[in-house]
């Protein structure tokens, strides 16, 4: 989501007053610290290891295989063919009287040594299912043959009850692309926004690259990924995150909605609850393919670190407390009493006693947390200024499990004003007023006053997915599962004997007053310039786009291309976020939806010269384009990722490539991204989508851009997130906004027109009218449509 403002903006050999700030180390010294940090990440999930390790496996069937040899030894059959009495023979004699003790040893040694060779050679066999990628590449609704071995086999070596890390040992490294392939694909991918002289002057720069300094550069990051656990993602979060100097929020923050309160912090606890035990599922891409988890391990008790060159995560095993935040004081208040976690009405108890705390903020405190939204080398050494007593209460923000922002004005939709509402909620949700939101955190749950609720999520440590399967599952269980009493509290008692929230208290000395002041200046003026429009479109939904056998994505993707096209009478190169967790440690790559088949597309549309079929037929090629691009990015053969870790090595080689200088320097003026959505099925979201989230959004990755997401709420209602700056002259999030709707209108009136040719016999007859003299349809004119329409 906001990781495309992220990857416009890294400067890897940068600090941030613009000064050189050489990578010293060198290239292999930084490939082995890169593995050695997958081994340390390895050593530190241990427990996690031995649980799964043995997956699809179980500890029981060590005992069960441990009694099968029991028994044939107590039968006289030897299944080791003579290898226990070898073993028997290496152990200590400790006399007649422990000769039996010495055959169970034996027998137990020969039972691990067999047992581990299994579960070793049932690892591998996995592995190698799962680094299939046929299944991904053919057409939608079809299977071969071969797919369909591969799928009984992967269901054979997958277990029964697997658990959340359960496939982690077992999913396949993320491959190294051709580079010749990753520069071809560039070429094309930049071909339709070019000049042809522009285009003749990168592929000259492409081409020398090729000669001078891919090979080298390639040969790195070979051995790299052979080394460490993925080529590229740990240089993705500290170069593209941890490096990044500026603001957290609008630039890295992204934000989630929802429509209600209450059990929500008692229903994240539950969640890290099951996500401590490995009782959450693994997510399995179209019920069949496991993704990678790793993510998941930082949603809670993290928090992102500033430092004056370079940021850095810090995430603790355990939080038994959450930070709140209410009109500018700070509380620490605990989730846990000796007999466990406290009920939803407890809960509810400890922030309705600081709502009626009547005390009044300390001075600049209630400014304080601006510092997280200005520069990051800026708050590092404001940071180290501070006294005892202010580290103690920053260690108790640092320290909690989350954020949490109770804001004093109501937010959400509201019946008078529903355009106004939702963009006036989006705003709040991605910058608030600068200084009520705690940026650090991996997240912070805001509540309004009205009740209304969502998230502000921190990019660095995961992906969009992943904190949205956790407020799905938040979302699901505050509506089904916990509920609220007739009178409208959380259900349950309240609990006189806890003690009251503890007042944080921060000292803070003169000489950052200033600095405190200059923050909220910047964040206001951040704040300030983003504009926020959010609409539901109701016209028609997903189930429609199926029913024209197409990909929902790509038909939203096409759309937005014509859309673009309307809004500032040009191409631009887009960039569309998906997934690499089909891989180990995977996290994103980059579709570039911007593509020649787009484009002849988006033109036909606006020539009036061009039929509805010939349109339909442009549309169609677009999409499979799409389709091919977003499979391929998906199993490792994407564009920017790669040329993005060839550039870190440049940079550690102290190579200059003009090559790779052009691709780093490009701006991206639409950044899209789709919000999933049923990712647990703890309800049915097509009789409940009135409890679905209405999704989130993010800012724009360039000044003059835009930033889009779009969440499909059901089967018939989808609902878009669009930001611009109100600094540009060139963009206006409403005006885009309306130029989507039209464009979706106007693409599904050409399924419409051809059903309606289908039905009269056209398609394949002649009539008194010809195919090429059927009038076109007034495109961006018609009366509005239903969704029945379709």
């Amino acid at each position: 989501m906001a990781e495309a403002h992220q990857a416009v903006g890294f400067r890897p050999s940068l600090t941030s007053d613009a000064g050189e700030m050489e990578l010293s180390a060198p290239m292999l010294q930084e490939i082995y610290l890169s593995g050695l940090r997958s081994w340390k990440r390895h050593l530190s999930r241990f427990w996690n290891d031995f649980l799964t390790g043995v997956f699809p496996a179980s500890p029981l069937s060590w005992l069960f295989l441990f009694s099968a040899i029991q028994l044939a030894w107590f039968l006289q059959l030897d299944p080791s063919l003579g290898l226990m009495e070898k073993i028997k023979e290496l152990l200590p004699d400790w006399g007649g009287q422990h000769h039996r003790l010495r055959g169970v040893l034996a027998a137990a040694l020969f039972a691990s040594c067999l047992w581990g060779a299994l579960i070793f050679t049932l690892h591998v066999a996995l592995r190698l299912l799962l680094s299939y990628h046929g299944w991904l590449l053919q057409p939608h609704g079809a299977m071969s043959s071969r797919t369909k071995t591969w799928l009984a086999l992967v269901r054979i070596f997958s277990g029964r009850h697997p658990m959340l890390f359960s496939y982690q040992r077992s999913l396949p490294r993320q491959p190294v692309p051709s580079v010749q392939d990753t520069v071809r694909k560039y070429l094309e991918s930049v071909r339709p926004v070019l000049s042809d002289e522009d285009f003749d002057w990168t592929a000259a720069l492409a081409r020398e690259f090729l000669r001078l300094q891919a090979s080298l550069l390639q040969w790195y990051l070979q051995l790299k990924s052979w080394w460490a656990s993925n080529y590229v993602s740990d240089w993705w979060e500290e170069f593209v995150y941890l490096r990044s100097r500026n603001s957290l929020m609008v630039n890295s923050n992204y934000y989630m909605m929802a429509a209600r309160a209450g059990n929500a912090v008692h229903a994240l606890l539950l969640y890290r609850h099951r996500l401590n035990r490995q009782e959450i599922l693994p997510t399995l891409l179209m019920g069949m393919r496991p993704l990678c988890s790793a993510q998941y391990e930082k949603i809670f008790n993290t928090t992102r670190i500033p430092g004056v060159h370079k940021d850095h995560i810090r995430h603790l095993r355990d939080s038994r407390h959450v930070a709140v935040f209410h009109r500018g004081r700070f509380f620490r208040v605990g989730t846990h009493s000796q007999s466990g976690l406290l009920s939803p009405r407890a809960l509810e108890q400890q922030f309705q006693r600081i709502l009626d705390d009547p005390s009044p903020a300390c001075p600049h405190e209630e400014h304080l947390a601006a510092l997280t939204a200005a520069p990051r080398d800026m708050w590092a050494q404001v940071r180290r200024s501070l006294k005892t007593q202010a580290q103690e209460a920053l260690e108790a923000v640092e320290g909690a499990a989350f954020f949490v922002s109770l804001d004093s004005e109501p937010a959400g939709l509201t019946r008078e004003d529903p355009a106004a509402s939702l963009d006036a909620y989006a705003h709040a949700l991605l910058a608030g007023r600068g200084h009520d939101r705690w940026f650090d955190k991996s997240f912070s749950l805001i509540v309004f006053s009205n009740g209304k609720l969502g998230l502000s999520v921190e990019h660095s440590w995961a992906d969009c997915p992943i904190s949205g399967h956790m407020w799905e599952f938040t979302l699901a269980t505050e509506c089904f599962q916990l509920g609220y009493s007739a009178d409208g509290h959380c259900k349950g008692h309240p609990d006189p004997s806890l003690p009251q929230p503890q007042r944080l208290h921060w000292d803070l000395p003169d000489k950052i007053h200033l600095s405190i002041s200059l923050a909220l200046r910047g964040a206001k003026t951040l704040s300030g310039n983003i504009d926020c429009h959010v609409f539901p479109f109701s016209h028609f939904g997903k189930s429609f786009i199926k029913r024209c056998h197409l990909s929902s994505d790509s038909f939203i993707q096409m759309a937005l291309q014509l859309a673009y096209f309307r809004d500032r009478g040009q191409f631009c190169l887009t960039y569309e976020s998906t997934m690499t967790r089909l891989f180990l440690e995977g996290r994103t790559e980059t579709v570039r939806s911007c593509t020649r088949e787009a484009c002849n597309f988006v033109k036909a549309m606006e020539d009036k010269e061009k039929t509805d079929p010939q349109c339909l037929a442009l549309f169609r090629l677009a999409v499979d384009k799409h389709q091919a691009l977003l499979k391929a990015a998906m199993s490792g053969q994407g564009v920017d990722r790669h040329l993005f870790a060839l550039y870190i090595v440049s940079q550690f080689l102290h190579l200059q490539s003009p090559f790779l200088d052009q691709v780093r320097s490009e701006q991206w003026q639409l950044a899209t991204s789709q919000i999933p959505v049923q990712q647990i099925h703890l309800f049915d979201v097509h009789s409940y989508p009135d409890y679905v989230s209405s999704g989130g959004g993010f800012g724009p990755a360039d000044d003059h851009g835009y930033g889009v997401s779009y969440i499909f709420m059901g089967d018939d209602v989808i609902t878009f997130h669009i930001s611009s700056k109100k600094s540009s002259t060139r963009t206006d999030s409403h005006r885009l906004g309306q130029h989507i709707e039209d464009a979706l209108l106007d693409v599904a009136a050409l399924f419409q027109e051809g059903q309606r040719r289908k039905r009269r016999g056209l398609a394949e007859e002649g009539s008194e009218h010809s195919r090429d003299s059927l009038p076109c349809h007034t495109r961006g004119s018609r009366a509005p449509t239903t969704a029945t329409n379709f």
